[in-house]
């Protein structure tokens, strides 16, 4: 879909490697995504193996411009430090509102906790403490936009979608911060990703607009899935594009069933 909507627009294709975790991305599964997706059928035209204007397009080597974006939300009180540990949200938070939407709902415990404190400690010699970022949303407030497949979206702050994370607490920045800030600095102008994503539409395009840039329109499909409808997952070995080529399975026959 992304590389038919890129064309049809006289527009490029960019393909980019997601790997900013480093324990859990290897080089051998770059190698075998970028191998799996020119199998069947994807033309980038910038990414990783290509170079192009916007290099480079490894995530784990973009963590300056994370941590710029991340310095410009605390200068503007977007962000605030949370010490809370996972076993602490686990008592605390209720279930997310979406039924695709993997992040729960904060309880704000921590959102009046000023990084001068944490950073206080430091200076007196306490034993660190470790924290993430968090987005302080908008309470209340409707995030609306148009979806170019499914058209008008509204999802409410602090009811469909809480404060949320945008660096954490083992160093690593958090997805909604980092495409935000790479699809800016990549002055892409549609975003064509799965319907799993929608809610996260909402929390970048407050980071958008905490930043003073423009949000690129944004395209949601539906998600693949098995034959009784359930959505595909890692665990779904057989039906990975890795599975299916080993099978003799034909890149053109796939597209046509999804």
């Amino acid at each position: 879909m992304a590389q038919e909507r890129a064309k049809a627009a006289n527009g490029v294709l960019v393909l980019r490697n997601e790997d900013i975790d480093r324990a859990r991305c290897k080089q051998e599964f770059t190698d075998a995504m970028l191998k799996d997706l020119r199998w069947f059928g994807f033309e980038w035209l910038e990414g990783p193996d290509l170079g192009g204007p916007f290099a480079p397009y490894h995530q784990s080597e973009r963590y300056s411009f994370y941590r710029e974006t991340l310095a410009k939300l605390e200068r503007g009180g977007f962000i605030y430090p949370c010490v809370c540990s996972r076993k602490d949200l686990q008592v605390a938070i209720r279930a997310p509102h979406a039924e695709d939407d993997e992040e729960p709902i904060y309880p704000g415990t921590c959102r009046n906790l000023k990084a001068e404190g944490i950073r206080a400690g430091f200076n007196s010699g306490a034993p660190p403490r470790k924290f993430c970022w968090r987005f302080r949303v908008p309470d209340g407030e409707p995030i609306s936009f148009v979806d170019g497949n499914f058209g008008p979206q509204q999802f409410i702050a602090g009811k469909d979608f809480g404060d949320f994370v945008v660096w954490r607490s083992d160093d690593v920045p958090a997805y909604q911060l980092a495409c935000v800030t790479d699809d800016a600095a990549m002055q892409i102008t549609e975003v064509v990703r799965g319907a799993d994503l929608l809610v996260s539409t909402a929390r970048q395009l407050l980071i958008y607009r905490a930043l003073g840039w423009t949000a690129p329109s944004f395209y949601h499909c539906p998600m693949v899935t098995d034959a009784s409808g359930v959505r595909l997952a890692k665990r779904h070995e057989a039906l990975s594009l890795r599975q299916l080529r080993a099978q003799g399975e034909l890149p053109e026959a796939i597209r046509s069933q999804w």
